[in-house]
């Protein structure tokens, strides 16, 4: 890279690693919590104003009572019969990481997709901060396209990237810069 560089990794540059074992408590019983299907009482492992940070279509819930209101509760309206399965889990001192998918039967209402009782694979990753024992944030994205493919969707009305791995079409190519030629 030419030129200055921005700072990488500055959120966790001042990692306090002896607070590993605690996250991984945190994180671990939240994570049995939701297989529960707890949430009145998810409190439990997050703070009171915590931040959790979608992407596009999942949304930014400010607060717990946000996150219950505004995520818990529609997710669970469209998705019952719900198992998280963490596949990977990182820690590191105040941080944590993970990737997996859910298995849940689409009961209610999705994306304007009314219940089609089929059995869908929702894919996720989630970084978590915890500070003094509770989730102080939650970066997340779960993978909405991939969920209304299953219910018989393209949100990406045919124009989606998977058409250059089958070679249905070309991927276009960046111009050649000079210092290449």
């Amino acid at each position: 890279m030419k030129g200055s560089r921005p700072e990488q990794a500055y959120l966790t540059k001042d990692t306090d690693l002896s607070k590993t074992e605690q996250t991984r408590a945190v994180i671990e019983g939240m994570v049995d919590g939701l297989n529960d299907h707890r949430i009145d009482d998810i409190g439990e492992f997050f703070s009171q104003g915590f931040r959790w940070m979608g992407n596009q279509g999942c949304g930014t819930k400010i607060g717990l009572q946000a996150f219950q209101d505004n995520w818990q509760r529609p997710f669970q309206a469209a998705f019952s019969d719900k198992v998280c399965i963490d596949e990977a889990r990182l820690f590191m001192g105040e941080w944590a990481a993970a990737f997996g998918r859910q298995e849940a039967t689409h009961s209610g209402t999705f994306l304007g997709i009314e219940a089609t009782g089929k059995r869908v694979e929702i894919r996720y990753m989630d970084f978590w901060k915890v500070v003094d024992g509770k989730i102080v944030d939650n970066w997340v994205n779960v993978d909405f396209a991939y969920i209304a493919a299953q219910l018989g969707v393209d949100l990406f009305n045919g124009e989606g990237w998977e058409a250059f791995d089958r070679g249905e079409r070309e991927a276009p190519r960046p111009p050649q810069r000079e210092d290449e030629q």
